[in-house]
C-alpha cells in the first residue's frame, strides 16, 4: 500500500516544486521557466507548497464546517421549531465555506509565491509581506486569469481525449498550462513587491 503511495505522491510534490521554481524564477526576472532538475530541493518545495496550502485550507473549513455540523446535528437531535432554527444557523454556518473557499483560492497562490521568493515558509505567512500583493490589481488580474486559462485547456482536454494520440497530450496540455498559471503568479507577486528581496 505504501508503494503504491508514493508512486502516487512523489510525483506530485515534484510537480508542485517545479511549478513553485517556476515562481521563483519569475519573481526573480527569467523569462524562460527553469530546468527539471534538483529533485530533492523540487520535493521539499512541492511538500512544503502543499503544506502551506493545506494550514490555509484546513483551519478554516473545519472551524466552520465544525460549527455547522454541530448545530445541523442538534436540530436534528431538539426537533420542532428550536431544532428548525438550530439546522438553519448550521446550513448557513456552511454555505460561508463558499466564500471562504474563495478567499483560500485568492490567498494562496500569493503565500505559495511568498515562500518561492523567499525560500522561508514564515514568508507565507507574513501578513507584511502578502498584504500588498493581495491588494494589487495585477494579482487580482493573475487570480483570474487561471480560470479562463483552465477554462481553456478543459476545452482542448475534451477535444483532445477523443483520440488516444490525444489522451497521451493531455498531461503536457495541463502541465504546460500550470507553467502558464504559475509564471503569472510570480509577475503579479514581483510587481506587488518591487523587487526580489525585502
Amino acid at each position: 500500500m505504501l508503494a503504491i503511495l508514493s508512486i502516487l505522491v512523489l510525483p506530485a510534490f515534484l510537480l508542485f516544486g517545479y511549478l513553485v521554481a517556476v515562481a521563483r524564477d519569475t519573481i526573480a526576472g527569467a523569462d524562460e521557466p527553469p530546468e527539471f532538475a534538483n529533485w530533492g530541493e523540487l520535493l521539499k518545495d512541492g511538500f512544503v507548497a502543499i503544506i502551506i496550502s493545506l494550514i490555509y485550507s484546513i483551519v478554516p473549513v473545519v472551524v466552520i464546517g465544525g460549527i455547522g455540523a454541530v448545530f445541523l446535528s442538534g436540530g436534528s437531535a431538539v426537533g420542532g421549531d428550536g431544532g428548525g432554527l438550530l439546522a438553519g444557523v448550521g446550513v448557513l454556518s456552511i454555505l460561508l465555506l463558499i466564500p471562504i473557499f474563495f478567499l483560500i483560492y485568492y490567498i494562496v497562490p500569493a503565500a505559495i509565491s511568498a515562500y518561492a521568493d523567499q525560500n522561508a515558509i514564515g514568508a507565507a505567512f507574513s501578513l507584511e509581506r502578502l498584504k500588498p500583493v493581495l491588494l494589487s490589481s495585477s494579482y487580482l488580474v493573475a487570480v483570474l486569469s487561471p480560470i479562463i486559462v483552465g477554462v481553456a485547456i478543459q476545452v482542448a482536454t475534451a477535444i483532445l481525449s477523443i483520440t488516444v494520440v490525444g489522451l497521451i497530450l493531455v498531461p503536457f496540455l495541463q502541465f504546460y498550462g500550470n507553467i502558464a498559471i504559475f509564471r503569472m503568479f510570480g509577475n503579479a507577486y514581483q510587481k506587488s513587491t518591487n523587487s526580489h528581496t525585502y
